[in-house]
């Protein structure tokens, strides 16, 4: 029973906030601490538009994670499993990362390789 609740309270589940530059977009980040002290994050989004259909329009989604102490880190850019999207604009992001996260949030941008976000934020959620 204890082993249960100490793997439940390690686990937290931010939901996404409703963005404006896509409003019917929704998901949630799933974040557990492992036995290495990493954080392992699940992301998954429904009716996320492709991101040339935007205004002004971009070719990739990046995933950014603001960190306790560390600023922001870029995770990488946001695929589907067919393709750039599937037909129902879903998409699935994992990773681990030995920072703490405090937010994450996701932006429209020209390029993937980039090391600050721009200004075109299209999900994001609350700080924790």
């Amino acid at each position: 029973m204890l082993l249960c609740l100490s793997v439940i309270s390690c686990s937290k589940n931010l939901k996404f906030t409703n963005s404006e530059a896509v409003p019917a977009a929704r998901g949630n980040v799933n974040i557990d601490k492992d036995d290495n002290g990493n954080y392992a994050l699940d992301i998954d989004i429904l009716h996320l538009t492709e991101p040339s259909r935007l205004h002004p329009s971009k070719n990739v989604y990046v995933i950014w994670m603001e960190t306790e102490n560390n600023g922001i880190k870029n995770l990488g850019q946001l695929k589907s499993s067919t393709g750039f999207f599937s037909n129902t604009l879903k998409a699935s992001f994992h990773t681990v990362t030995s920072f703490k996260p405090k937010r994450v949030f996701i932006t429209a941008e020209n390029d993937a390789n980039i090391q600050t976000p721009g200004p075109q934020v299209v999900l994001t959620t609350k700080s924790r």
